[in-house]
């Protein structure tokens, strides 16, 4: 059998066209494991820099509530103390009218404090209830007094006016209250001004 020309031109191509097929398929296959590598590469690295994204955020969320806390807890103390202590400045001036009511009180002489001076009497009465009314008011507030004879000397709650050497004072201890003291919630509103005893 003679095959035509023609007849193997055709068998040429379709071989050809079969191996290009082939060849077609072997490389859309390589390209495909190819393109996959590098497409999980890239979510790879974004999944990761994701997550470093978050791992920031979330640490700078933390650290904003603990500054949101730590500024919420210091107002609070703020708020508390001014609460406690706003009523510091009217206290001291409340001072010097107690400090008027215990020297009135002392100026008055107790042997005058008869029945037969009854306006005497009745006035000393009135400044002593006075007194003991201040104080009372004083303490509801939380404001105390300091009256330290024979108490060691405080630099913080006492200054000292003068030192001095008297025989069976231990020295360091105060001999002498020249001026009451007071402390607002244990705070020392006033130092008490004291004479303060030194060795001989």
């Amino acid at each position: 059998l003679r095959t035509s020309p023609r007849l193997l031109c055709v068998a040429t191509q379709q071989q050809n066209t079969g191996q290009n097929v082939e060849e077609d398929q072997s490389r859309s296959q390589n390209e495909q494991k190819i393109e996959p590598s590098s497409t999980e590469k890239l979510l790879t690295d974004d999944k990761t820099k994701l997550e470093e994204q978050l791992r920031e955020v979330t640490d700078k969320y933390k650290r904003a509530l603990a500054d949101a806390e730590n500024v919420r807890q210091r107002s609070q103390k703020l708020v508390e103390e001014a609460k406690l202590y706003g009523i510091q400045s009217f206290c001291k001036d409340l001072l010097e009218v107690a400090d008027i009511l215990e020297k009135a009180t002392e100026s008055v002489p107790k042997e005058e404090i008869k029945d037969e001076n009854p306006h005497l009497k009745s006035l000393y009465e009135g400044l002593v209830m006075t007194e003991v009314q201040i104080q009372k008011v004083f303490k509801k507030h939380g404001l105390l007094r300091l009256n330290p004879v024979g108490a060691k000397f405080d630099p913080y709650e006492h200054e000292a006016l003068f030192h001095a050497p008297m025989e069976g004072k231990e020295p360091g201890t105060i001999a002498l209250v020249s001026k009451i003291g007071y402390k607002l919630h244990g705070r020392t509103l006033r130092p008490a001004l004291v004479g303060v005893v030194k060795d001989a």
